[in-house]
């Protein structure tokens, strides 16, 4: 899983693990939009190995029916936790069968307002949507058959071997052929478009993408095929499944999920040309694949060897990227990561190999950790233990002590237990060595040698600050310099500025929209000319800074901001109706309308980042609009925490108002039930 959204909780071992191994599962789902239920029938196959009393499946909130072992009906009891079976198995090969319905309060998402349904196993456990494993050891091969409307795509894990009609439906057949842990199983639904090319290994690719946004597949995988192409050839073992499917949801927990063969991905990272520049899918892209092999092909037995999965995974994105964008994109992103290292470990003491670390400790010092293995021992030998490591525990469980044996295997003089207790047992960050090994590169040096500049006087400066931004050097030496500026006056920085839009670099340019607050009328032409920059947060930077320098020129810029949109925030279009309602530029039947279509935008027909911003604008437009409340109201039951949460705290925020809190009071009678049960919480809180 990609980026610091989630910080994962294994189960410890199940101790039915070593006594009973479960083979396969052949599943017919029947999920349900409307009721927002899932029914289905099961079938396990599986071996008891030795003798025990109890077998356990987990299944959340669950009602089963029809509960068969090797063909005869059988004692069960469900105690919303665990379907638990006392008989009918015997030692040795064994059949399961039953029936199951389950309404899931997470992990099964139903969408309404874009039609999609979707999952999110990891964190929240597949076992509320289909009787299954929360123990990550528990591996085997999962078949699904899922019936649904005929109109839409349901993409599942593995080859889908064959559809066929069934009455006003469709059913389609999925199909795997190796084991893995149940956390990694996912099923989407939804409209979609699809292209399929081939790796180089002759694995297809495919990338779905909704009928809206078809103008935006090429930006929105660009890389794609090469990223892949080179982790195969980078890790040395062959990418482990059939077919690797990629498809973006709306409203996704997280930024994507590695769901084994179907990697699931946020909408925010469906871009443009110029949103590509922003925030685009590469990094996510990169990790998400990575974990194709490292989580999905070798997974952690526990949550304190975490590491193993998201620190393989992010630094293998990063060397993805550096095919790519080249070593100086690599080294900066090293270099940026050990500076949030650095600054994390005066407060975090909970080192790496530890089940309650932060996602930043999994994440980048687990990169950090790799990268220092790679560079002491070199690519050959770190690829040869990398391959090695994964050719053994293949479909397996794995802890740091089997990865770190077969570095000492390639690489004996290595002294893993060194490593072992400074990098992974140790919640100091290595600064010192960190250093001594982004300075290797070229880039990094001027970079560090740029900002010991800011000891010195501008006149000592001025010709190295020329000299830096005529060069073609990456851009963070370009941005360093703007930064140093940023408190000198006009007059003295002028030249430089003007270098710096003339370099038509995206971010040099941001940086001097951004350091740029006050714009003297010597420059104003040149900073217009940032709101036709390549960049949707440029032109948001630019207009906000011009609209407040420059009032007689207000109703030019929002003539400018008439038709842009943005991303998929819709921050701009966003922007212009907020500007808009609030100046004195437009008339008031277009103010109306633009009112209008603000307050639609905060509904639950728009996704969160959408309606977030429309909420917020809208509150310091007018804050007692009863239908922004409404909405705010609703966003406390969205699925999504982080918009969830934006909801609780601007409710209590507002309601230190009494007259606010006196609006909301009036509501209660009028909101669907689960809106009201929230607001109630909210409202019975002691302030």
């Amino acid at each position: 899983m990609k980026y610091f959204f989630f910080l994962f909780s294994f189960i410890s071992f199940a101790q039915q693990t070593p006594k009973v191994d479960f083979i396969k599962c052949n599943a017919s789902v029947y999920p349900e939009m409307e009721t927002k239920k899932v029914d289905g029938v099961v079938t396990y196959e599986f071996k008891v190995i030795s003798a025990i009393d109890s077998i356990r499946i987990d299944a959340v909130n669950m009602t089963f029916s029809t509960v068969e072992i090797n063909g005869k009906s059988v004692k069960f009891k469900n105690n919303n936790k665990e379907l638990v079976l006392f008989e009918g198995f015997v030692k040795g090969k064994n059949k399961l069968k039953f029936i199951y319905q389950a309404f899931p309060k997470q992990t099964m998402y139903f969408n309404v307002g874009s039609n999609q349904i979707w999952t999110q196993g990891q964190g929240k456990y597949t076992s509320h949507w289909l009787p299954s494993f929360d123990d990550v050891n528990e591996k085997l091969v999962f078949n699904l058959n899922v019936t649904y409307d005929e109109n839409y795509n349901v993409l599942v894990n593995g080859i889908l071997k064959e559809t066929f009609p069934d009455k006003d439906k469709k059913i389609w057949l999925y199909e795997m052929q190796k084991p893995m842990s149940s956390y990694l199983l996912a099923m989407v639904i939804g409209d979609f478009r699809n292209k399929v090319i081939a790796s180089k290994s002759g694995i297809p690719l495919q990338f779905f993408i909704q009928p809206k946004d078809t103008a935006k597949f090429e930006s929105t995988y660009r890389h794609s095929k090469k990223m892949f192409d080179y982790l195969e050839k980078e890790i040395g073992f062959k990418y482990p499944w059939q077919i690797y499917k990629q498809i973006p949801v709306e409203d996704f927990l997280y930024a994507g999920m590695e769901n084994t063969s179907c990697t699931i991905f946020a909408q925010d990272f469906v871009v443009d040309d110029i949103g590509f520049n922003d925030r685009n899918y590469v990094n996510v892209n990169a990790h998400e694949l990575a974990h194709q092999w490292f989580g999905d092909l070798v997974t952690a037995k526990s949550g304190k060897d975490h590491w193993l999965q998201e620190g393989f995974a992010t630094y293998y994105a990063l060397l993805a990227e550096r095919e790519v964008f080249g070593d100086d994109y690599f080294y900066h992103q090293l270099y940026r990561t050990s500076l949030q290292l650095k600054n994390a470990a005066k407060t975090d003491t909970i080192p790496v190999m530890n089940e309650k670390a932060s996602s930043l400790s999994f994440y980048q010092k687990g990169a950090w950790a790799l990268h220092v293995i790679r560079e002491a021992i070199g690519p050959k030998l770190f690829q040869k233990a990398v391959k090695t490591y994964l050719k053994k525990h293949q479909f397996k469980n794995v802890e740091t002590d089997d990865f770190l044996a077969e570095i000492k295997k390639a690489a004996p003089a290595f002294d893993t237990e060194e490593f072992k207790k400074v990098w992974l047992e140790d919640y100091h960050f290595q600064t010192d060595e960190a250093n001594v090994l982004l300075r290797k590169n070229a880039f990094m040096r001027t970079l560090f040698e740029t900002q010991q500049l800011r000891k010195k006087s501008l006149a000592e400066n001025r010709q190295k600050f020329s000299t830096l931004l005529e060069t073609d050097v990456f851009y963070p030496v370009k941005t360093e310099i703007l930064y140093q500026l940023a408190a000198v006056s006009f007059e003295d920085k002028a030249a430089f500025l003007t270098l710096a839009m003339q370099t038509n670099n995206v971010k040099v340019r941001q940086a001097v929209a951004e350091f740029t607050t006050e714009i003297p009328i010597a420059f104003k032409l040149q900073y217009e000319s940032l709101l036709d920059d390549a960049s949707y947060e440029t032109k948001e930077i630019a207009f906000m800074n011009l609209w407040k320098n420059f009032p007689e020129s207000r109703a030019t810029y929002l003539a400018k901001a008439q038709n842009w949109i943005g991303g998929n925030d819709k921050s701009l279009r966003i922007l212009f109706l907020t500007f808009s309602i609030l100046s004195d530029e437009k008339e008031s039947a277009e103010k109306t309308s633009y009112y209008n279509e603000l307050v639609d935008y905060t509904s639950a027909k728009y996704e969160s980042s959408v309606r977030q911003n429309a909420i917020s604008n809208m509150l310091s437009i007018n804050i007692k609009d009863t239908a922004v409340l409404k909405s705010l109201v609703n966003a406390t039951t969205h699925h999504k925490w982080q918009f969830s949460k934006f909801g609780r705290d601007k409710i209590r925020q507002l309601m230190k108002d009494e007259t606010i809190r006196g609006l909301f009071e009036s509501l209660l009678p009028t909101l669907p039930e689960t809106d009201k049960s929230q607001l109630q919480k909210l409202l019975n809180e002691k302030p």
